[in-house]
């Protein structure tokens, strides 16, 4: 400690002061929401019945709590949600390799690669539940299918942009293709892997969500479409919550794993 410039420990503590004041202002912010949103409801300004109010999500939860739905729903769609986009980074990562290895195989795909990833994957989940059945394996399925393809162009795209010197150093010393891949390309786009597991967090979780939508008898998807049903709005409204609430976490998760990967590299 005693090796760091004055300078350096004002500059640490204005960062410090500036993270503690972005927290506390998003904080602020979600705390103005949630009272927006009760006093609307208390003052009728909006129907309660339709939009609910934090007062009764918060009995929802509660409820939810007691009998153990809330921990099993919520379990559901995660589980789905990482098996789906761990999956799904894991393959396209896989595929992304074999497209750099090959440049005449990545030819032959780009164009189907093109149409994949502008095709809305959601209009498959019918296809799929045939195909399939109306069980988790399907959801999985779909989550996965919905990361796939964007993490192959980001991991391709971030394998073609590497180093060209450093690849032609390794060439002129004799390397082969997989030490070349070894040493150089997965190395040097780990942060480009993880970035697609940022990505993939949501992806998936969209794909889990609309899977839940059509076959599912448990998750978050499965008590919005319930709720709707049988116009219990205040479980809609406590499931959306918990949804943005567990997407949040599983973001922070991975940015965490990143932040740990990087301090390795």
């Amino acid at each position: 400690m005693s090796n760091i410039s004055r300078e350096h420990l004002e500059f640490l503590r204005g960062q410090r002061i500036k993270k503690l004041a972005v927290f506390l202002t998003q904080t602020l912010l979600l705390l103005l929401f949630f009272g927006i949103w009760e006093i609307a409801a208390r003052l009728r300004w909006i129907d309660p019945f339709i939009m609910s109010q934090p007062t009764r999500v918060f009995r929802t939860i509660v409820s939810l709590s007691k009998d153990g739905s809330l921990f099993l729903h919520t379990g559901v769609t995660v589980y789905e949600t990482i098996i789906g986009f761990v999956s799904g980074t894991l393959l396209g990562t896989v595929i992304a390799i074999v497209l750099w290895w090959s440049e005449f195989v990545a030819k032959v795909l780009d164009p189907y690669l093109v149409v994949l990833n502008a095709l809305p994957k959601t209009a498959l989940g019918p296809i799929i539940l045939v195909w399939i059945g109306g069980t988790s394996a399907s959801i999985i399925v779909m989550a996965l299918l919905i990361s796939i393809v964007v993490t192959i162009l980001n991991v391709y795209i971030a394998f073609k942009t590497c180093d060209e010197d450093k690849i032609k150093l390794l060439k002129t010393f004799g390397a082969t293709k997989l030490q070349i891949l070894r040493k150089v390309v997965l190395p040097a786009n780990v942060p480009a892997i993880v970035s697609s597991l940022k990505i993939n967090v949501g992806l998936s979780l969209v794909g889990v969500i609309v899977g839940e939508f059509l076959v599912s008898k448990a998750g978050l998807g499965y008590l919005i479409i319930y709720g709707g049903q049988v116009f219990k709005m205040d479980l809609v409204m406590t499931s959306v919550l918990i949804l943005a609430a567990t997407a949040a976490v599983m973001y922070i998760s991975v940015a965490w794993i990143e932040k740990k990967l990087t301090k390795l590299r």
